[in-house]
């Protein structure tokens, strides 16, 4: 009977756990039991592990074998279980041990590093679906040495900290590991870090100059953004070039986009462009926030550190948008199960596209509006108010006759606009340690500071249209922002009375 230990680990939402995979051999009748809250995933990798081990040219033991994957209480449902069962199975039955010059066998001791990989039949090892969250809950363990597939290894070998050892096959890291001869792999070329999409520039976009400067504001400070307006006159266009303003990410924010994408099975981006997701208005509420029976990140945590773009945000069912309203102000969400409870970041930028009305043309100089007060007052109403005041920036956009003269003008281009953006980006960190758009409590009183006048204004605007609470301090994050634009230390009545045009 013997009993071997190997490391390896596991994510639940953003939270990483050390799995130990425990396997035993004992006496009784053949047997090969995988306990410990496996999925059909895992349960199935009793097969592959069986083949990929004899394939390799190793002895798989006729005993009772017993995998447990501790702690218990977890659950388990990823493929890269497959290398560490069959590494400890082989540590079990004496197999991956070192012969010392007494000739008594010693074990080998991998206690250091963290296994993943998924075995095919013949022993060779299968990319790893999120190498990169793999290697990010690693680090957060403690462990800076991780054991898996080649062609998942380069991907990540850059990342600052970690030993990334990528083996090809089982035997090909038995042979290693006995002969002391495993060597980290080389990193991959470092993928450019671009801010935008070569395809897309703030000058293709003719006229609506105060469309375009909300739009700045919002990029400098980080604000959510409404465009309400006719069919065709520029709402998309202005949105799907928000990402072009915007600085690329740090090192940190690249790593977190990442591991997120690979939680929910996509493609792990580490390039260093904000990300930028657009959902259809089918999407349903766990499509947007994340769930599921065993939750994974939705919409808006995909769209973490950057921008999510609800095109006829009116047309979203009413519970989905509704769900957005806790993660706009905590930036995160919270998914509750019986068992556990899960949490995303969820730090995005929101900005939102409508018409006027449900057929679109309430407001246009020639297309006549056939819609009912009663039609209008359900479509707008949709857009609740605890939504709307979470909006900072709303832009009414109108048909510009004068954009045909326009046509062969160069409009500016988003490389000058971005450099004034990162620029007040700047000052607000060099201010207060983040954008003004995450201002909260003390520091916003402290950093939003109104001249005599704007507080006059300010107190009229108040008793006219009874603003909220968050209204005002909504409105003071975007005055601050428009002052840091224009390299004003304190908040002037121009700069308010600015962004009280944008709350219309």
């Amino acid at each position: 009977m013997s009993l071997a230990v190997v490391n390896s680990c596991v994510l639940i939402g953003m939270q990483p756990y050390a799995v130990q995979v425990e396997v035993h051999i004992g006496a009784g009748l053949p047997a090969f039991t995988v306990v410990g809250l496996p999925d059909a995933g895992v349960r199935e990798s009793r097969e592959r592990v069986r083949s990929a081990l004899q394939s390799s040219g190793f002895s798989f033991p006729v005993a009772r074998i017993t995998v447990n994957l501790a702690p218990a209480d977890l659950p388990k449902d990823a493929a890269h279980f497959d290398l560490p069962i069959a590494m400890g199975i082989l540590q079990a039955s004496g197999q991956l041990a070192l012969v010392s010059e007494q000739a008594s066998a010693v074990p080998l001791c991998i206690d250091q590093y963290i296994f993943a990989g998924e075995l095919s039949l013949t022993g060779a090892l299968l990319r790893l679906a999120a190498p990169i969250a793999v290697v990010w809950g690693a680090s957060r363990l403690g462990f800076t040495q991780v054991i898996m597939p080649l062609m998942s290894a380069s991907s990540v070998a850059q990342l600052a900290g970690m030993q990334i050892y990528g083996v090809a096959s089982l035997r090909q890291l038995v042979d290693a590991l006995m002969e002391h001869e495993l060597s980290c792999t080389a990193p991959d070329e470092p993928l450019p870090c671009a801010p935008l999409s070569v395809t897309l520039c703030m000058s293709e976009v003719k006229g609506q100059a105060q469309a375009k400067h909300a739009l700045e504001v919002a990029a400098a400070g980080r604000h959510n953004v409404l465009f309400r307006g006719t069919p065709g006159v520029g709402k998309s266009m202005l949105a799907h070039r928000l990402g072009t303003l915007l600085p690329v990410l740090s090192e940190a924010q690249r790593l977190e986009v990442a591991v997120l994408a690979g939680v929910a099975g996509r493609a792990e981006p580490l390039h260093g462009a904000a990300p930028f997701r657009s959902p259809h208005h089918s999407a349903s509420m766990v499509a947007l926030v994340g769930g599921g029976s065993r939750p994974k990140p939705g919409e808006i945590s995909l769209a973490h550190h950057g921008v999510l773009f609800l095109d006829e945000v009116a047309e979203f069912s009413r519970s989905a948008l509704e769900a957005l309203r806790e993660p706009l102000e905590t930036g995160g969400i919270t998914i509750a199960r019986a068992g556990r409870s899960i949490w995303f970041p969820a730090d995005f930028q929101l900005v939102a596209a409508m018409n006027p009305c449900p057929c679109g043309w309430m407001g246009h100089a020639v297309q006549p509006c056939v819609c009912t007060p009663e039609r209008v007052d359900r479509y707008r109403a949709k857009l609740s108010g605890p939504f709307m005041d979470r909006l900072d920036v709303c832009v009414n956009l109108k048909v510009e006759t004068q954009v045909v003269d326009e046509a062969q003008t160069v409009s500016e281009p988003s490389t000058h606009i971005r450099q004034r953006v990162i620029a007040a980006q700047q000052r607000q960190y060099q201010r207060q340690g983040c954008l003004n758009g995450r201002l909260e409590g003390v520091a916003l009183a402290e950093h939003t500071v109104l001249e005599p006048e704007a507080k006059r204004l300010l107190r009229q605007c108040v008793q006219r249209w009874g603003w909220s609470g968050r209204s005002v301090q909504r409105l003071r994050k975007v005055a601050r922002t428009i002052a840091d634009l224009a390299s004003e230390e304190q908040i002037q009545v121009e700069h308010l009375a600015q962004a009280i045009q944008y709350r219309s």
